[in-house]
């Protein structure tokens, strides 16, 4: 009867691996057609409150990025953008906005940290979550692409050297729609 159970158990850890890794790598062709960004209140590195409703790129596609500053994988794709970050203003116009989700023991090292990198993007805090969870992120890194009209277009989580070729192929097409 033992060996009915851990087959069993077995069996369940298998088909709970298989669903992670197959919500782990998704796509542009996972995510629903037409999806907006939700309305949230979020906080910028000197504590104003912005609405997500707020976020602009004069109809040219924007980049948000979910990440934390105890993800190393995070820090590491927002690094290897940062380098890449000036060519791809000046080539597509996009804008990328990384939301923080330290939480309100850590949220105080994000603007410390986030001048230390140098990067160029902006950088809002989601101290409750409430963006996070709005957009269905569980772990971060995981990014979005808008199009101009703030559709989101592409969408992938985690990441591998290499990731942001694919993501920029993505910002250039979304360019030219």
């Amino acid at each position: 009867m033992n060996m009915f159970f851990i087959k069993k158990i077995n069996y369940l850890l298998s088909i709970l691996l298989i669903s992670f890794f197959i919500t782990s790598n998704l796509n542009a062709d996972d995510i629903e057609k037409g999806k907006f960004i939700p309305s949230i209140n979020l906080k910028d590195l000197v504590g104003k409150t912005i609405s997500t409703n707020d976020f602009d790129n004069d109809s040219k596609p924007i980049i948000i990025s979910f990440w934390a500053t105890w993800c190393k994988s995070c820090i590491e794709e927002l690094n290897t953008i940062s380098n890449l970050y000036d060519e791809w203003v000046e080539e597509t116009g996009v804008k990328l906005i990384a939301i923080s989700i330290d939480d309100s023991r850590s949220n105080k090292r994000v603007a410390p940290f986030v001048k230390s990198k140098k990067w160029k993007f902006e950088v809002y805090l989601d101290e409750n979550s409430d963006f996070k969870r709005a957009m269905g992120v569980s772990n971060p890194p995981h990014t979005f692409l808008l199009d101009g009209n703030k559709n989101v277009v592409f969408e992938h989580i985690g990441y591998a050297p290499g990731n942001e070729i694919p993501l920029y192929e993505k910002v250039k097409n979304a360019t030219k729609k």
